[in-house]
Parts: structure tokens; sequence; C-alpha cells
């Protein structure tokens, strides 16, 4: 490392040699230790420059051909959240800390760069320069090297994908993105990001999106053909107000990204979609929040909305892999955030109030209790009632307390939408089919999260009745069949749960088809918890597919098998 002289000043241009120290921090990172030749001023500028090497780590991903969409070329990519972009670059590794960045990213003939930057640009030689200038936490940092191309999709949006890609993505998401950017300034004020651009990663992508300031990363699961899993983009595109501009300062309280973003997301899709559409997605969510509890058990300390993250262990994703993706800060989030709206009582002040908390703490990493402090201090009138401390309902049992939300938002909007499907997963369960009752329901209108939730409702009942499912999957081949990334989930974990070994092939595709966590983890345990059968399933397709998956789902999957090596 060096000390570069201040701009403008004399002194010597390679700067004055310091002494550099790795110390231990924890079992993801090392402190870097640098010693200044005098103590800084407060408020004086330093220009360090460090010399290092990188691309070890887990925050840095690099693909074969064979784990990419076009076969032929590597692919890499970075991950940073939650505590990864410290094996990618030297950095404050901490959401609580903010900062511009620009890079010189040069790449090999035929390879294109791109970052989350506001400003992207080709020059010479296969060199690509980019500026942030909008200060961001290091977890925002992405950076991608592949074959990629793009097309505009919006006044102000591109998507990017492989050449073999392109095309579908498209035709998805053409129109779409401005409608919600649109929305989304409409109730939280300015986008400040400028472009919003969408990246579709590898197959092996493991999480559905991550919103890296001015372009987000998705998984190509989201390329369904019909526009039906565009909430995940509404989730991303909220993060540009919750999370990217106002963050929280630890990951103990990730709610506050999550918790907000997911009632953001349900906002605008209140706004273009309708509030019985929206209630249902709420429902499904809210489901994945009672199948984790049940899972982990309610009084789990991951069930609590302010996690203490004790040193040394880190709480997120493929940090400690022993703690897997969890619902909390994002479904109890929701819950917490649709209370205070509910303590408002009436939804345009609650949206007034959205948008003078993300201006009052634009740029800024903030806590809870700056959270709930403006919340209270915007609100005298609710301060004054003391609505803290509702008995059942305190702020500090909402934040500290493990267990299921106390309050829960009304869905039943959606009733008009999950009612039939109900009743249709009723008349499934039962011992004798009544066939005339089952044809008489039409689900050719159904759109994607309506089935999402009957299947969901089947899934619940099974095993079903012998026979049942095999006749279920030839009445709907719109189900059985489906590309769709969610239907086709749920279908697996219902062939496996009913052990119908005619469709185990089905189950074996879908994990050959993509690696997201969220589809991949859900599956090996159903195999793993099943029938000798299943279990052998499981191992001859995890050997198939291991190399194509990314490290951290890999460790995962081999704790899930009791396999030696997974961490």
């Amino acid at each position: 490392a060096a000390l570069l002289p201040p701009p403008g000043g004399p002194g010597d241009a390679a700067g004055q040699e310091l002494p550099v120290e790795s110390r231990p921090f924890a079992s993801y990172g090392s402190a870097l230790h640098i010693a200044l030749p005098q103590a800084p001023r407060a408020g004086q500028l330093l220009t360090l420059l460090i010399d290092y090497e990188a691309g070890e780590g887990p925050g840095v991903c690099w693909l074969s051909p064979e784990q990419t969409a076009g076969k032929q070329k590597p692919y890499m990519y970075t991950q940073g959240q939650a505590v990864l972009n410290r094996s990618f670059f030297p950095c404050f590794d901490t959401p609580s800390v903010k900062f511009t960045y620009s890079a010189t990213v040069k790449v090999p003939e035929g390879f294109t760069a791109v970052m989350s930057a506001t400003t992207w640009e080709k020059q010479k030689d296969n060199t690509f320069v980019f500026k942030m200038s909008q200060p961001i936490p290091s977890y925002l940092i992405a950076l991608v090297v592949g074959d990629i191309v793009s097309a505009d999709v919006g006044p102000r949006s591109r998507v990017w994908a492989e050449p073999c890609l392109i095309e579908a993505a498209k035709k998805e998401y053409d129109g779409v993105i401005e409608e919600f950017l649109v929305v989304g300034e409409k109730l939280f004020g300015p986008y400040v990001w400028g472009r919003y651009d969408i990246l579709f990663m590898p197959p092996s992508f493991p999480f559905g999106g991550m919103e890296n300031p001015c372009l987000t990363f998705v998984t190509p699961c989201l390329l369904a053909g019909d526009r039906s899993l565009v909430d995940v983009v509404i989730h991303e595109i909220s993060h540009s107000w919750f999370g990217n501009l106002v963050t929280n300062a630890t990951w103990g309280e990730f709610w506050l990204n999550e918790g907000f973003t997911m009632y953001a997301q349900r906002r605008i899709s209140a706004e273009v979609y309708g509030l019985p559409y929206t209630c249902l997605e709420a429902a499904t969510g809210r489901a994945l929040l009672r199948q984790h509890m049940d899972s982990t058990g309610e009084q789990h300390p991951l069930n609590r909305l302010r996690v203490v993250i004790e040193p040394g262990f880190c709480l997120f994703l493929g940090v400690n892999p022993d703690d897997t993706y969890n619902e909390t800060p994002y479904e109890k989030g929701y819950c917490f955030v649709s209370y205070l709206a509910h303590l408002v009582g009436n939804q345009s002040k609650f949206d007034a109030f959205l948008q003078a908390y993300v201006n009052r703490f634009k740029f800024q990493s903030i806590t809870a209790d700056d959270t709930l402090g403006f919340f209270l201090e915007y609100f005298p009138e609710l301060k004054e009632k003391g609505v803290d401390s509702i008995p059942g309902f305190e702020f500090d049992r909402w934040l500290n307390t493990p267990g299921w939300p106390p309050y829960l938002p009304d869905l039943s909007p959606g009733q008009q939408l999950m009612r039939p499907a109900d009743e249709l997963a009723e008349l499934w369960a039962a011992d004798a089919l009544n066939m005339e009752a089952i044809e008489a329901v039409d689900i050719t209108g159904w759109r994607t999260y309506q089935l999402v939730y009957f299947l969901d409702q089947i899934l619940q009942k099974s095993p079903l009745p012998e026979g049942n499912v095999k006749r279920l999957s030839k009445m709907y081949p719109k189900i059985s069949k489906s590309q769709n990334a969610e239907l086709r989930l749920r279908w697996c974990q219902i062939v496996l749960k009913n052990n119908l070994e005619a469709e185990y092939s089905k189950v074996k595709d879908f994990l050959h088809s993509q690696g997201k966590q969220k589809y991949t983890l859900p599956l090996y345990r159903a195999m793993w918890g099943g029938s000798e059968a299943t279990r052998a399933l499981a191992m001859e397709t995890f050997s198939a597919t291991a190399p194509q998956l990314h490290v951290n789902v890999q460790n995962y999957v081999k704790k899930i098998l009791g396999l030696v090596g997974g961490e």
C-alpha cells in the first residue's frame, strides 16, 4: 500500500510506501491494517493506493461454459450481499458505510463488462470505464463479464442477457419496467439512479434477483413467456428506495431493507394489478413464512426481526452455510410495516409518511430505532397515544421476540381468487373424486399466482388418495407440463410427496435446468425425506448437476444429503 500526495499538491507521484498487515477478523475475511505516517486530522482527505489480487474468494463466481445458457464461453459475476465483496476488493465491508466508486475493467476480446454504476463507457482495447455518482454500501458493487448483449425496453431501461436469451428477455419486459418505475416514483419519490437495467444471469445464479443499483441481476427463470413472474422485478425496483437509498446499518436489522421492500412491492402491485391479485401474492408469501416457522420452530432466534449477530457469526447468505435463506425479515418485516400502516389507518397518509421517510434518510444507513423514532415524530398524535407499547403489539416485542407476527394484514380482498382454488383443492383431496364437480371448474383463465395458491393447497393436503394426483396431472397439462418455474417447483414437490414415480423425471429435469437456491433446496429436502427411490434420485441428480451449482448451494445440498464436505 502507498499513500499518494494530495491532488494538485507537490510530492512524489509514486507515493510513500506504507507498512501493511493482515490480521484475523472472522471466519469470513481478514482485516487489512495500514500504518499511516502520522495521525490524520478529522475530515482530511487521504489517497491510498492498495495493490492486491483477488478471484479465489466466495464473492467472485467463475462459470465454465457449460454453466451458462449459451454453453460456448465462460462467464464471471460477483455477488456482494451480505459480506462477500471483501473477497473481491479491500473495502469497509459494512452496510453502515456508503461511498461513490469508479472502475476501469479490461476484458478479453469477445466479452463485455457491466457494473452497478450510473455511467458505462467502452473505450479502446476492450476496456470499460464505470462511475457510480451516488454513495452506496459495499455490498451493492457488482461486476459481470461475459458474452452478453443488450436491448432497449424503455426510456431508461434495457435488458442484458446472453445472445441466446436476449429476444425472450426483450419480449417479456418490453414496456413494463417503465410502468413500475413511474408508479414507484409516484409513491416513494424520485428515482435517483438514472438507469434501471436488468441483467438475466446464467441458470446457475442462486437467487431470484439481486438489487444492484442501475443494474438488477435476475434469474433466467423469470423468462416465463407470459409476464407472470414480474413481481420479482417489482421487488428489485422497490429496493431502489428501500435498501439502496435508505439502508440497514447492520445485517441484524435486515428487515429494514426487506420488510419495507415487500411492503413497497405490494403497494406498486396493488396500483398496477389491483388489490385481489396482490393479496393473493401476499397469501403465498404468508404460506412460505408459515412453512419456514414450522420447520425451524417458532421460537428459533432467527424468527425475530432484530437478530443478534454474534461476533464471528454472520446471518447472511452463504457466509455461514448453516444458515440458509430465511423468510422472517421479508414476510414478518412486511407484517410489521403493515401494522404501522394499520396504526395510521389511512393509506394515503401512510404513503406520504413513506415518501417523507425516504427523503429524510436517503443516502444514509439507519437502525430500526431511527425508523420507529421518525414514525412517532411524524405522527405525534400516535406518539401521544403510546402506540409503541400497546400490550401484545409493543414495538419492542415486534423487534425482539421470535415467533409468528402479532398482527397480520387483512388479505380478504384476495378471497375472490382464493376461494375457487380452495374449493377445487378440496374436491381433489376427496377419497372418491366427484369428476362432474371438478370438470365444472374452468381454470384456463387462472393467473399464475392463483395456480400457485391452488398447488400450495394440494401440497398441504398431500399425499392425496391413491390415483388422484395421476388424474390431476392428466386433467391439467397447463400445470403438470408447465415451464413456469414457480409452478414447476410446486408440481415437483407434489410429485415427490405423493410418490408419483412416473413423473420423477420432471424433478430431475427441473433441477438440471436451473440452480436457484429457493427452488433447489426444498426439492432436495423433499427427496431426502422421502422413500429409497427419491433418495437415490437425489444422489443421482446431485452428482450430475453439482458442477453447475453455485458453491454455496452445493454446500447446502451436501449438508441435506449428509455428504462429507458440507461445511
